[in-house]
This record gives C-alpha cells, structure tokens and sequence, in this order.
C-alpha cells in the first residue's frame, strides 16, 4: 500500500505547490531587458513614430481631400456608406480595444483592492462619460442653435414664438390677388445640423486623442522589442482607420482650411507624442505600477464612453435613422455591409494590438 499513498503525496504536493509556482511568475515588477534589447526597442519606436504619423495623416485627410470628388460628397449615397464603415471602426474601437484595455488595468492585482476591487468601476466611468458627452452634445447644439437664432433676428428677421426659428415678413403679388405673410427661413434647419456636425467632430477627436496618447505612451515605454514589431503595423491600420472615422465628421462638419489643417495635425501628432513621452518616461515610468494602471484605467474608461456614445448616437443613428436612408433599401443594405466591414476589421486588429 506504500506505492499508492507516495503517489498521493506526490499528487497532494503538486496540487499545493504548482499554483504557487505559477503565481510566483505573475509579479507586479516589470521585466529587465538587455542593453541591447533597449536599443533595437528604441529603433523599433523611432520607426512606429514615422509610421503611426503618415498613417493617421493619411487616414484623417482622405475624406476631407476626397470631398472635391463628386463620388465621395457628402449628399452622395457612397458617402453614408463609407460614413457606416468608419463609424464601425469607432464603434469596435470603443468596445474591443479601449473598454477590455480599461478593464484589465482597473482589475489588476497590482492596484489596491479597495477602492477598485469592491465597485465595478470601469463600466461607471464609461457609463458617466456617456452621459456627460450627451450633455455636451446637448447643450453646445442648443448653446449655437440659439446664437445663430439671435444672428438672424438682428439681421432683419422676427422670431417665431412657437418653434424660434427666424421668419421673415414677405410680400407677394399672385395672379388672382393681392397677398401678405411670413415665410419661416429654412436656411434655420440647415445651419444646425451643420452646427451639430461640427461639435460631433469636436467631441469625437477629443474621445479619440484620449486613447491615442494612452496607447502611445504605453508604447513608447514598452523595453521589448518582442512586443514593439506587431505593434506598429497594427496601430498604423488602427490610426488609419480613426482618422477616416474623423475625417468624415470633419468633412460634413465644412470648416474652413485652417480649422480642418489643425483638426487633421491634433489627431496625427496625438500617438507620435504619446510615443516620445513614454520614451521620455522609460526610466521612472512601470506599466505595472498601481498608479499607471489606475490612470490608464479610468482616462481608456472614460474614452470608451465617448466613442461608443459617438458611435451608436451621433454616426450611425442619425444617418440609419434619416428619411434618405430608411427611402432606400440598397442604400440600407450598403450602409450595413460596410457597418459590418468596418467593425470586423478593426475587431480583428485587437488580435496584434
């Protein structure tokens, strides 16, 4: 009976002592690499600085370059559809890359378990974060909707009591009469809906810029090359893609030339940045200090709620719900094919980053 009670013993020592041998590789102290490690990692972000840059330049001014084709205007059918496959993009962004990266960080071992353990914190910054940008959306589309209500009063036109669009008092001559009466100025509808473009484009960069700088800080502290190489590719069609998604907005939002150049510039510089900081930072900065994970938790939290709010509410409601879409069934079904599309690939890049 010996031989069976050893081999208990030995089954009994195994099932005590693996799980703490596997614990014991799952530290909270960030990995040494060689010197020589250091520096092909330097090289590697060196390059994804140059191609992380031409790639979101690429990628924000294609839409706003392409609008002088007349294919690719914003009246055009094409244009919902490409406008579908961007605001996929944003939408898998939000939920596959930035919410995960969100969870993780804020779930850490290496993070103190109270506060962060006993509430789930990441969904209720990203769920705070939504509504606060429904705030915003709100407020600054009612804050210009009324400036440019008080604009056209002060320009000769009355105010209509019921609906505050400006009217304007016409006088007409028919064939068969002599006729007075007001005419309500339809040019009220078309400048707000430009208006609620330009702070959708606005409120989406800055949820974009959140999680680029982010992503680039953590890259350009990472020491391993290992982990540099996949990166870049994967964040060049990651930056191409945002910037499609906000150059689309940027295009129906009609800015003038210099607002689009610093719009275009803020968004391709935002990841180049981040990299130089975290290359800056590679001595005193640790991924898997409780600090840097906290921060990185709650500001990725925060830019999920922005870009999945963006996404489903200001992107894909307003175009999939308008009278254009819903009178056009071939229009519907290439606005949802390239929906998919879009989502599918960006989804599949969070295999490699």
């Amino acid at each position: 009976m010996s031989f069976p009670i050893k081999n208990l013993l030995i089954w009994a020592a195994a099932v005590v002592l693996l799980p703490a041998a596997v614990l014991g590789d799952c530290t909270c102290e960030a990995e040494e690499d060689g010197g020589e490690s250091k520096s092909l990692a330097l090289k590697y972000k060196v390059g994804a600085i140059a191609a992380i840059l031409v790639a979101s330049a690429v990628g924000v001014m294609l839409p706003v370059v392409g609008r002088r084709v007349p294919a690719l205007s914003p009246e055009r059918n094409f244009f919902f559809v490409i406008k579908a496959f961007a605001a996929g993009v944003i939408l898998s962004t939000g939920f596959i890359h930035v919410l995960p990266d969100a969870f993780e960080s804020l779930t850490s071992p290496c993070i103190p378990a109270s506060p962060w353990g006993d509430f789930p914190f990441t969904g209720f910054i990203a769920m705070v974060s939504a509504i606060g940008t429904l705030m915003v959306d709100t407020y600054a589309t009612s804050y210009y909707r009324r400036r440019s209500g008080v604009k056209a009063v002060e320009g000769g036109g009355a105010r209509d009591e019921e609906g505050g669009a400006a009217v304007v008092p016409v006088h007409t001559h028919a064939t068969h009469g002599h006729a007075h009466g007001s005419v309500s100025l339809q040019s009220d509808s078309g400048e707000t809906e430009l208006l609620r473009h330009r702070v959708i484009s606005q409120v989406l960069e800055l949820g974009i810029i959140v999680h680029s700088v982010i992503i680039g800080i953590a890259l350009g502290a990472s020491q391993s090359p290992k982990t540099i190489r996949p990166l870049i590719a994967a964040l060049s069609f990651h930056q191409f893609f945002e910037g499609i998604g906000l150059g689309g907005c940027i295009t129906q939002a009609r800015f003038k030339v210099r607002a689009v150049t610093i719009m275009a510039v803020f968004f391709s510089i935002t990841t180049p940045v981040g990299i130089a900081i975290g290359i800056g930072i590679t001595n005193i900065y640790s991924e898997t200090s409780s600090t840097a994970l906290i921060v990185q938790g709650v500001f990725n939290a925060a830019s999920a709620g922005i870009l999945i709010y963006m996404a489903l509410v200001d992107l894909l409601s307003a175009d999939f719900m308008s009278p254009k879409m819903q009178s056009n069934g071939k229009l519907q079904l290439g606005a949802n094919l390239s929906l998919l599309i879009g989502a599918g690939c960006m989804s599949l890049i969070a295999k490699w980053a």
